[in-house]
């Protein structure tokens, strides 16, 4: 899920208006399935022009990449990444609904969720790995309003869970 294109490559996409689609595929990202819900909800609803995920762990083809909680059995740069995997399955939930990635036009707001050992302070570091995803692949457009909470324990241990929602074009 990682390599792809440099950020002078990717300022290049951006500004030579190519689509999230190509912008994607230049980080070497492919948009995953969706995982099934655990419970009962879906993973994204459309509400008008907004779609709304449900919080969404990183998972990749169904394992749990890490478990337990950040500044102690997980690292600060390891849960960054980790969010970055979680924002990536948030826009497979979003594109469940809408059909593709291009429908999106902006991402409003990002909430990551972090698993915190009681003295780890580094919420909004772990947080970038999201945002940065999401500036990667809509420029501008992927800039968005956030919050990063510290939370005591999160589903099936992980450290680290996304939701997000996105204005999309009908």
């Amino acid at each position: 899920m990682t390599g792809g294109a440099g950020a002078d490559e990717l300022g290049e996409l951006r500004d030579a208006g190519h689509s999230p689609e190509e912008r994607l595929a230049a980080l070497g990202l492919t948009l995953p399935v969706v995982t099934p819900p655990l419970a009962a909800y879906v993973p994204a609803v459309r509400s008008g022009n907004l779609v709304y995920t449900a919080g969404q762990v990183p998972v990749v083809e169904g394992q749990l990449l890490a478990a337990g909680k950040v500044g102690a059995q997980v690292g600060a740069h390891e849960a960054a990444a980790l969010a970055r995997t979680c924002a990536l399955n948030a826009l497979a939930a979003v594109v469940s609904v809408t059909g593709r990635l291009g429908a999106i036009k902006r991402i409003v707001k990002v909430t990551v969720f972090v698993a915190s050992a009681p003295d780890f302070t580094g919420q909004p570091q772990v947080g970038n790995g999201a945002s940065e995803l999401l500036l990667e692949v809509f420029g501008e457009a992927g800039r968005h309003a956030r919050s990063a909470v510290g939370m005591a324990v999160l589903p099936l241990d992980a450290p680290v869970e996304v939701e997000l929602i996105a204005e999309v074009r009908d």
